[in-house]
């Protein structure tokens, strides 16, 4: 009985096909609405895990802009299939800090995807969304 070939292929045969597959990635478009000052500096941060919603990972994205009206668009490239949550900040006064008073609540804007209406800051759960293979968008309201 004879034995049946094994055939094997060439490694850089096997990466070429991979290669040609599509990449599922998908950009998202966050629009913030009610940007009450026009100084400072808007920042934004994609995370996609608890840790990095916690500030024990870094953002997988991150952005930021001076403002130029009470709407701002920013698009972030290239994100695979998955959960992710946004966070926003605005520096009004510039000083590297978003500004709070004295019994801690923040004097400067801030906004969180899914817009929870919580007096603290949301949850993962609370703020997290999903992307799939499409391009994706999201508002968020400036508090």
């Amino acid at each position: 009985m004879s034995r049946p070939r094994h055939y094997t292929l060439p490694l850089s045969l096997v990466l070429a096909c991979c290669a040609a597959l599509p990449a599922w990635a998908a950009d998202l478009t966050v629009t913030l609405h009610d940007v009450r000052a026009q100084t400072g500096l808007l920042k934004l941060a994609v995370v996609d895990s608890q840790a990095g919603w916690d500030g024990q990972a870094k953002p997988i994205q991150a952005d930021g802009a001076p403002p130029q009206g009470n709407v701002a668009t920013f698009v972030f490239k290239d994100l695979q299939p998955g959960a992710y949550a946004v966070l926003v900040t605005h520096d009004e006064n510039g000083n590297g800090t978003l500004d709070s008073n004295m019994i801690g609540m923040p004097v400067e804007a801030y906004g969180f995807s899914n817009n929870p209406n919580v007096m603290r800051k949301p949850t993962w759960d609370e703020a997290r969304f999903e992307v799939g293979a499409q391009d994706a968008a999201i508002d968020i309201t400036l508090r």
